[in-house]
């Protein structure tokens, strides 16, 4: 039998470790205090710095899984904005 080697992730130029830059979850008892956060069947899930990257992430959300509810929640404004699915551009 051969044995299977596990490599290392991949390493920039200068050797270090690249890092990977994906939105931030929230603590499950923590109301934010700014930004958008994605709210799905009532919880919220993935913070957003700004609502297009929000609204864009709910829509797709909704395509894919048109029986779940999605809103966005502004934190500053204390609001829930729902999103609708937008038509799939073919």
């Amino acid at each position: 039998m051969s044995k299977k080697t596990i490599s290392q992730e991949p390493k920039t130029q200068d050797g270090k470790h690249e890092e990977i830059k994906k939105p931030a979850n929230l603590p499950a008892n923590a109301m934010p205090k700014d930004g958008y956060v994605l709210a799905v069947d009532g919880k919220l899930k993935t913070r957003f710095e700004n609502a297009d990257d929000a609204t864009a992430a709910g829509e797709k959300l909704k395509r894919d899984f048109p029986v779940v509810q999605v809103a966005i929640y502004n934190a500053v404004e204390r609001i829930y904005t729902p999103v609708t699915a937008s038509e799939k551009a073919e």
